[in-house]
């Protein structure tokens, strides 16, 4: 198996766990914070969304989906058109808000994305460095590596609060 079809897999199956999450969701689970301070569903499906354009455009010297398919008009969030989740207070967390349709439909547009620059991709390319802030640089495959573990956290935590919701007889 080559790298590229590995990480095609992976990629692979954060698509089929977000999918599966957001299968037969109510908004009010989407919105419900596990402990009432949690992360929502919303906040973590768009999150995880955000992380994989975000990283993987910037790795790829692409556009994000996010403003290049007209998604960040289509959410209307009050946040910033460049905002990926990362230190929001529990307020932004909070306006995070969208219904599950348009976050698979966000969440497929990354992952066609993703899938079209990973098809294309050698076993030498993962070793271009693509982030030099770091010590050591960081290379093209670390940081996929990276973001396939941060989307499978977020996403499974997604999953939980579902089941959470689930065992209370919501969603």
């Amino acid at each position: 198996m080559k790298s590229n079809e590995l990480l095609l897999d992976a990629f692979g199956r954060i698509r089929e766990t977000v999918d599966a999450a957001l299968a037969g969701v109510d908004d009010a689970t989407l919105l419900r914070r596990p402990g009432g301070n949690g992360n929502s569903m919303a906040w973590l499906i768009w999150h995880l969304s955000r992380v994989e354009d975000a990283q993987v455009a910037s790795a790829a010297g692409l556009d994000q989906v996010w403003t290049s398919e007209g998604f960040a008009a289509r959410f209307g969030l009050p946040l910033s058109k460049r905002d990926t989740g990362y230190g929001h207070t529990s307020g932004q967390v909070d306006a995070v808000q969208a219904p599950p349709e348009l976050l698979l439909e966000y969440y497929e547009a990354v992952h066609r994305q993703t899938v079209n620059f990973l098809e294309n991709l050698g076993d030498d390319d993962f070793d271009r460095i693509v982030d030099t802030r770091w010590d050591p640089p960081v290379t093209l495959g670390v940081r996929l590596v990276s973001t396939i573990a941060d989307c499978l956290q977020h996403v499974g935590q997604a999953a939980y609060a579902k089941g959470l919701d689930s065992a209370r007889g919501h969603g």
